[in-house]
């Protein structure tokens, strides 16, 4: 009787055990709304950056960036944005390509 009761708690253990592991790996499996999923465009005509909960963002051009780099003061201030401009805009077009390549898969 004993060794029943026992078999039983441990097969409701396992079993609640179980649930609980399947519930983690479903909340897992949805990424957090701003995990971007695709990125469109060139740095000339303008990016658009998709991110997983539907919203949207639309990084200025790079003529239009660079244009906001040259209302800088001093002359340091105006390279480290362009700097920054180009730094961002070469990563997303890595990050393009690498969406490109893992939707592919």
């Amino acid at each position: 009787m004993k060794t029943t009761a026992l078999l039983s708690a441990v097969a409701a253990i396992a079993f609640a055990c179980g649930g609980f592991a399947a519930a983690a790996v479903a909340a897992v499996d949805e990424p957090p709304g701003d995990t971007i999923v695709d990125v469109t465009g060139d740095a000339a005509n303008g990016f658009e950056i998709a991110y997983y909960d539907g919203t949207g963002a639309y990084p200025p051009t790079d003529s239009e960036a660079a244009a906001e780099c040259s209302e800088y003061d001093t002359r340091v201030a105006r390279v480290r944005c362009r700097t920054e401009v180009r730094t961002w805009y070469r990563d997303l077009a890595d990050l393009q390509q690498a969406l490109d390549y893992a939707h592919t898969q």
